[in-house]
């Protein structure tokens, strides 16, 4: 398995939201996880960082993460949208509820891959 070091965007501490499950399961998986939320914390050991942290360590995350997994609806996305392609990941991940075409285009126009999925269904299928 190829290990993708995975930037969880609207991770919550909150043990019922998928966005914690996807955390867990990551690390499940061995991928190392970055995991931005509202609040700082930790789920299972993993520090939980907030959005003003992680914007302050963009440039030690630049080309260092492969995926970003978006649990943010398009509404408050646009905030993050400079922040997310300043890391330069390989891919984004627009998990159910978070579609967003211009998102999309953005990425598009910094060849930025992008696919609409479910983190969870795809480490589940081993398709991740």
């Amino acid at each position: 398995m190829i290990i993708k070091p995975t930037l969880v965007l609207g991770a919550s501490l909150k043990s019922i939201r998928y966005s914690h499950l996807a955390v867990q399961r990551l690390q499940k998986y061995n991928h190392p996880v970055i995991a931005v939320g509202l609040r700082s914390g930790t789920i299972d050991g993993q520090e939980v960082i907030t959005f003003e942290s992680a914007f302050a360590k963009a440039e030690t995350h630049k080309n260092k993460i492969d995926t970003v997994t978006l649990y943010i609806g398009p509404k408050h996305q646009h905030q993050y949208m400079d922040y997310v392609v300043s890391l330069q990941p390989k891919r984004v991940i627009f998990n159910p509820g978070t579609e967003n075409p211009e998102f999309y285009k953005l990425l598009k126009e910094n060849n930025i891959n992008f696919e609409v999925a479910c983190t969870l269904v795809l480490l589940g299928t081993n398709q991740y």
